[in-house]
């Protein structure tokens, strides 16, 4: 057999991977792994292609039993790991074999998101050429959903045998501060702040609600005041509509001025609220791995910043390939 069967879920754990990018005209977000870093990492550590399928895990993760010989990592979130009952590692390339059982448990004590990669991958279907679970309309995935006790995953061919043992050093897991800066571009729609809103937008920390998922977080600790204006046609009356745009992912919704939202994989792709910002690539990384009651802090940041932190994570990402010979 070449599956992976399924004690426990977990709380919310789908089948991601880098992401299902190229629909996003149609409707459809790009879903994929909240952490695109250390979804790479955990694919690499195994002898995977960096973008294939693994598991991502939502504070409680899964309960897992191989049914042949693998290699598997535990990357992102801190969280305690064992395998057959005794603790292991995270960020290292772990053999097993069949009747093995890997548990992922809570609590977390740094991130929010663990990833779980196995050697071959996970084999689910394709869909529009992508693994991803986008839950909200049920394709991609398992099934199209979060994972549940007594689920079998198919997986692909092993091939990671000679990846066993090998390992990533602390220097290149990612950071996991009590309050993240969130690098965001300021625009859009951020004419629809008065001066000292932006201002207060960008010095509050702020905190993350139970509403937090990967379709976006809902923010609370600030209020922000809008700029009169007369209603254009097209828009509704609140003053935080505006006429419908496209929504880039991890653009920041400012609804009633009190509840930012951040967008994020698996959002909606327009429509008619300002959106007054957008978080970096590198950062929504950084967004995945903040849970309810954290708090972070948006950082202006330009066009050329935010491509100089991409180059920065490609150079981490390349030294970890270099590291692991792949």
């Amino acid at each position: 057999m070449k599956e992976l069967i399924v004690h426990t879920g977990g709380l919310s754990t789908t089948v991601q991977d880098a992401g299902r990018d190229g629909h996003y005209a149609l409707g459809i977000p790009p879903s994929g792994a909240m952490d695109q870093y250390s979804l790479r990492v955990a694919n690499l550590l195994v002898g995977n292609d960096e973008r294939a399928a693994a598991l991502e895990a939502t504070y409680i993760g899964p309960r897992v039993e191989f049914t042949d010989d693998r290699v598997c990592a535990v990357t992102g979130a801190d969280v305690p790991v064992s395998l057959n009952g005794d603790p292991v590692e995270s960020w290292r390339a772990l053999p097993v074999r069949a009747g093995d059982v890997l548990s992922i448990f809570s609590p977390v004590t740094g991130g929010a998101r663990p990833y779980l990669a196995v050697s071959g991958g996970i084999g689910v279907p394709e869909y529009l050429g992508s693994r991803s679970t986008y839950t909200l309309t049920g394709i991609g995935g398992f099934e199209g959903r979060k994972l549940a006790d007594g689920d079998r995953l198919p997986l692909g061919d092993a091939a990671g045998a000679r990846a066993a043992g090998r390992e990533v050093p602390e220097e290149l897991h990612p950071a996991l501060p009590e309050m993240p800066e969130i690098r965001t571009v300021i625009g859009l729609c951020s004419y629809r702040l008065t001066s000292a809103a932006l201002d207060s937008f960008l010095g509050t920390p702020w905190r993350v609600t139970k509403d937090a998922d990967r379709i976006g977080y809902r923010i609370r600790g600030g209020s922000l005041d809008f700029v009169e204006r007369e209603q254009p046609h097209g828009a509704g009356s609140d003053p935080a509509n505006v006429v419908d745009l496209g929504y880039p992912v991890g653009s920041i919704q400012v609804p009633g001025g009190d509840e930012p939202i951040v967008l994020l994989n698996d959002a909606v792709t327009g429509g008619g609220y300002a959106t007054v910002g957008t978080v970096i690539s590198v950062d929504r990384d950084r967004m995945a791995q903040t849970k309810t009651g954290d708090h972070i802090q948006f950082v202006r940041t330009d066009l050329e910043g935010a491509l100089a932190a991409r180059r920065e994570r490609s150079e981490r990402l390349q030294r970890v390939r270099e590291l692991l010979g792949a």
